[in-house]
Parts: C-alpha cells; sequence; structure tokens
C-alpha cells in the first residue's frame, strides 16, 4: 500500500510508456470535460476514457459520498461487473483510501485484510481518493485488474494526477 501526498506528475522525458500515457491522459480527459460542470458526467467520462486508455483494467469506477450517509460510499458511474452498492468508511480497499484519504495499492487483494470481492476474477486493485476544490472527500476512484501486481507508483500519481485536475480544480 502506498501513501502519495503530491499529485504531481513527473515530466513526460522522465517516465516510461505507462506514465507517458497518463501525462497524455490527464489532458485528453480535460479537453473533453472542458465546460461540463455535471458531475455524473465528469465521472463517467473518466472512467470510460480510462478503462479504455488501459485494457488492463477490469473494473473502472466512483464511489461516492452518500451525502445522506456521510461515513458511506454508494456505486457511482463505473465500466465492469456488477459492483458493489454500498461500502463503509474503513471497509475494504475502498473504505480504507475514503478513510484515510490516501491511496491504496493492492497487488494481491485475496492478501488485503477485509477486502470486498464484488467480483472474484479481481487480483489486484488500486483506489484514489477524490478531493474537491476544498479538500473534501467526494468520491474514490477505484480500478481493478484480474491479474495481481498490476499498479504501482505510476499509476498512482497518474490516477492522482486525473482526479486533482478534474474534481480538485
Amino acid at each position: 500500500m502506498t501513501v502519495l501526498a503530491s499529485p504531481a506528475v513527473a515530466p513526460a522525458s522522465a517516465l516510461g510508456a505507462k506514465g507517458v500515457r497518463y501525462v497524455e491522459l490527464v489532458e485528453e480527459i480535460a479537453a473533453v470535460l472542458e465546460g461540463e460542470a455535471n458531475q455524473i458526467a465528469r465521472y463517467a467520462t473518466v472512467a470510460a476514457m480510462l478503462a479504455d486508455a488501459f485494457p488492463q483494467f477490469f473494473w473502472t469506477g466512483f464511489y461516492l459520498v452518500d451525502p445522506e450517509k456521510p461515513e458511506e460510499l454508494v456505486v457511482g458511474p463505473y465500466l465492469g461487473t456488477l459492483g458493489c452498492l454500498r461500502i463503509a468508511f474503513g471497509r475494504g480497499v475502498c473504505g480504507k483510501a475514503a478513510a484515510t484519504r490516501t491511496t491504496q495499492i493492492v497487488a494481491d487483494v485475496h492478501a488485503f485484510p477485509d477486502h470486498i470481492a464484488c467480483d472474484s476474477r479481481s487480483e489486484s486493485e488500486i483506489v484514489v481518493p477524490v478531493l474537491d476544490r476544498n479538500g473534501v472527500l467526494i468520491a474514490v476512484l477505484d480500478v481493478d485488474a484480474t491479474e495481481k501486481d498490476v499498479f504501482d507508483q505510476t499509476d498512482a500519481k497518474g490516477l492522482e494526477a486525473i482526479v486533482a485536475r478534474i474534481f480538485g480544480s
């Protein structure tokens, strides 16, 4: 698991192919969403563009903080198989990311204590907290893969940069 303080992405010249793809994707997503204020449209577009950009992403989507139950996440826009409908803060990978406001990288979900198996084919996962411009948690971005050890610091930095740019500014 990883805790990252900054969503900054290194210059493209210092990144591998995956890192370069994230740098490009931040700009592509921002261009598509320019002028779009609807949050659901923004979440759906980010999920779709991420899923399309990285074929190893098996489940890509958002769990939103429920305004009526502020210590609970409710499934939002996603691409993939059926997602869990609700997740309490502190439970599973998504709940831990929400409770701690830190990115979680899990190389093997079966070794993660209290992992919630929405789909048994999931083997690794990354979850990134989504903060609004005031630093308030509004969602988590959840990405799963069907192979172990898919996600790394490049994914963490790239996904953090995307959510910071799209939802935090």
